[in-house]
């Protein structure tokens, strides 16, 4: 039985017909105004929705006065979790500790012990982040009995400093995909609307996040993983420089892409599991050790901005990401977040980037060779379920057969077309020359702005099924967030609107992107972003709850 304070705290499952709408952006090249992102903000008389708040600082407090326990609030998220899983499937499992770890929290604040900065906070951590007490199967039937012997570099981090893991997330199997359809075990789908995609392949901890089954998650984003299901989902996602997060326990798909990033429902959230994950870390040779700065130190209170908190901020719109192809929605709300910047002080100018489009071949080329490479040790002998077979050959290739998915074979195939002999100069070296190429590109730009803007997406989340069957299409909605991965840069995507779809609309995140090992300018860019984009409160239609945000 919940407590009293438990149950006040649930959020409430209403259904579809009972959802009063959104107000939505209008998709006609009028709205591309700073008035289509405020337009629809509730009269005068009517006070405006708060700016999002951090659910850790505030969960934080609560602890520290005592005024609820670390139990009651893991009741609370556990109850919300067991109300909305049954539509979402965010989840591939959920730890049988959370009580367990909670009440040791409350042990210590009773004891009058110092508790870390993530006392009491629930974390989702996608399945192919490894985790010791539980299954990391990487959304693959090559790894369904998998239990690692250690926790990866920032699960044990989070763990450190109180975090409670709640569970592991569904995502496309080892995380190659964008939608969550191409997990092994379940479909995940969109809080905003469940006949929709969730984005991937962190799908997952991006639906989690924004249905509040957890505060705050872990993602992996090789090629976008992150930021483009925090779009579809209506949360803050976050893309680490390469080398700013140790990789070490993050199962391998490209190795001189993969980072682990982080979801939460404020930037303010983000930033903090950000810093507790951040930091050298002697077991991964490609993690940096430059120091890691206190990027909440960086923000500013809504209540004391000045007129214009960003006056002089050199901003650059990425033209190439506003042409054909993407949906005039999403033209319209990227446009009117440059117009609500250029409020807020901002200097924004439109840059091109000619080698933009190059970057999609690139990766899919570069990704995938390293992926053939990674994956070979999944062969039913050093890791992953084995056949029955009477030969070794025989075990191998029956073993890979039955336990990895369609896509993941076709990046395999791809990628080892790619390497082999008489085709590697034609497209493994050409893709690398393009990847410097990029970088280059991005440097020259980022010398003349501070940060970049675009899209996170070409569109909003689109219906379960429509583009499983068209690989192409899929990739080809990679298209706004390969270039960062290319260039090892960090990324900042938060909601700043609405398009047209579903119960209530659907979210559509802004994307920026900074200078190497520059996240705390993002952080605090985007945390003034998100207090001063008033009239908007992105919760999505499954939950209900005025505490939810």
């Amino acid at each position: 039985m919940l407590s009293t304070t438990a149950q006040s705290q649930l959020c409430r499952l209403r259904p579809a017909h009972a959802l009063k709408p959104r107000p939505l952006t209008t998709t006609t090249a009028a709205a591309a105004s700073s008035s289509s992102l405020l337009a629809d903000q509730p009269p005068p008389s009517t006070p405006p929705p708060p700016p999002p708040r951090s659910q850790i600082l505030t969960l934080r407090r609560s602890l520290l006065s005592r005024q609820v326990t670390a139990v009651q609030l893991a009741e609370s998220y556990l109850a919300r979790l067991r109300l909305t899983e049954p539509h979402l499937n965010s989840f591939l499992h959920v730890s049988d500790a959370v009580l367990t770890e909670a009440q040791s929290v409350d042990d210590r604040i009773g004891r009058g012990e110092d508790v870390g900065p993530l006392a009491g906070v629930l974390v989702g951590v996608k399945d192919n982040i490894c985790t010791a007490d539980m299954p990391s199967t990487g959304g693959s039937r090559i790894l369904e009995d998998y239990r690692p012997p250690f926790d990866a570099t920032a699960v044990r981090k989070v763990r450190e400093l109180g975090g409670i893991v709640v569970g592991k997330t569904n995502l496309d199997e080892f995380g190659m995909g964008s939608t969550t359809e191409g997990s092994a075990y379940k479909v995940t789908a969109n809080p905003w609307d469940v006949s929709r995609v969730p984005g991937g392949s962190s799908g997952g901890s991006a639906a989690a996040v924004s249905a509040r089954q957890c505060m705050v998650a872990l993602g992996s984003d090789t090629g976008g993983s992150v930021r483009q299901p925090a779009s579809f989902c209506g949360v803050v996602g976050f893309k680490p420089s390469y080398g700013r997060v140790s990789r070490y326990g993050l199962m391998a798909y490209a190795s001189s892409l993969d980072v682990i990033g982080c979801f939460g429902s404020s930037v303010a959230d983000t930033a903090i599991l950000l810093n507790a994950i951040s930091g050298h870390d002697r077991r991964d040779a490609t993690s940096s050790k430059r120091e890691v700065p206190d990027f909440i130190s960086y923000f500013t209170a809504s209540n004391t901005l000045e007129d214009k908190p960003l006056e002089g901020m050199r901003v650059g719109l990425i033209c190439e990401t506003l042409g054909s192809g993407v949906d005039s929605g999403v033209v319209s709300v990227i446009n009117a977040a440059a117009s609500h910047m250029e409020e807020l002080g901002c200097i924004v100018k439109e840059v091109s980037l000619p080698s933009f489009s190059l970057g999609l071949p690139a990766y899919y080329i570069l990704a995938s060779s390293e992926s053939s490479s990674n994956l070979s040790r999944y062969d039913g002998v050093r890791y992953g379920s084995q056949a029955v077979a009477d030969e070794l050959s025989s075990l191998y290739g029956v073993s890979r057969a039955e336990g990895f998915g369609s896509e993941v074979k076709r990046r395999i195939l791809m990628g080892t077309y790619a390497l082999s002999a008489g085709y590697y100069d034609a497209y493994y070296k050409r893709a690398q020359q393009v990847r410097t190429i990029i970088q280059k590109s991005f440097k020259a730009a980022l010398d003349e702005n501070d940060i970049l803007i675009c899209p996170a997406a070409p569109s909003a989340a689109y219906k379960i099924g429509e583009k499983k069957n068209d690989p192409l299409a899929m990739y080809a909605g990679d298209i706004m967030t390969v270039n960062v991965n290319l260039a090892g840069l960090p990324a900042l995507v938060l909601p700043s609107g609405y398009v047209d779809g579903g119960p209530s609309g659907l979210p559509v995140g802004l994307q920026m992107i900074g200078a190497a090992f520059d996240e705390e300018k993002l952080l605090k860019v985007g945390h003034i972003f998100e207090q001063t984009l008033r009239g908007r409160r992105f919760v999505p239609p499954i939950i209900e709850d005025d505490n939810a945000c």
